[in-house]
């Protein structure tokens, strides 16, 4: 086959930006790079693209090899070209972000990798570009989370009103009303509530609720308006 005369190659790369809520922290899976450039400092997890697949194929792989895990909530984010971003090789990265529910999952961390679960406040040095790649996310994930049900994606099976304000006031770093937020989310119609208790937070204890599937399927990409103003909260 010919190629395109006088063209440079250039690698490309997958970098997944996995997100975790353990009910308290909203946190991100980093890893210790196993080789040079930068061996041994934090990075998110990634890899070269392979002749034989597409991007979203490259980014299910990675996360399937870290984890252990398929079919959990994940969507591209943008790409990464900077001639200089990665000093051995031109790479351009494709990054994705996935969310998950670190309590299910936890156990299921590939050893291999020494993969840990950091929290966004106290994140430490990442490689190249990662930081703005996490920064980008989160950006994000915040615009998309205040229109579209994409948090509950964070959540165990059952969860309580205050565990998901929790997670909501995390993800944009702020504190919400109680009254208005129980509000707000009840109002969707997605929730139905459970006859058991969590009683570990508090005596009289809050009622769990469960995610109705069908609802949640048929509404996920309406504009829920969760949060108004995302970006303007502080």
């Amino acid at each position: 086959m010919t190629r395109y005369s006088r063209q440079t190659r250039m690698l490309v790369a997958i970098d997944c930006i996995i997100f975790g809520f353990d009910g308290q922290d909203l946190k991100l899976l980093v890893i210790k790079r196993g080789f040079e450039p930068e061996k041994g400092k934090w990075s998110l997890m990634g890899g070269f693209v392979q002749p034989d697949e597409g991007f979203e194929e490259a980014a299910a792989r990675t996360l399937k090899v870290l984890t252990g895990l398929e079919g959990v909530y994940m969507e591209q984010l943008m790409a990464f070209g900077s001639p200089t971003r990665d000093m051995m090789e031109r790479t351009i990265s494709v990054a994705y972000f996935a969310l998950i529910d670190i309590n299910t999952y936890k156990q299921q961390l590939s050893e291999e990798y020494r993969a840990e679960w950091i929290s966004l406040k106290k994140l430490p040095k990442l490689i190249f570009d990662h930081a703005d790649m996490v920064e980008q996310a989160q950006a994000r994930l915040r615009y998309k989370a205040a229109i579209h049900p994409i948090l509950f994606e964070l959540l165990p099976q059952k969860f309580t009103i205050p565990q998901l304000q929790i997670l909501y006031e995390a993800v944009y770093d702020t504190v919400f009303d109680k009254r208005n937020f129980s509000r707000k989310v009840l109002s969707t119609g997605l929730l139905v509530k459970q006859k058991d208790k969590e009683r570990a937070s508090s005596k009289r204890g809050a009622f769990y609720y469960k995610l109705d599937k069908r609802k949640y399927s048929a509404k996920f990409h309406a504009f829920l308006n969760f949060v108004a103003d995302p970006g303007n909260l502080k």
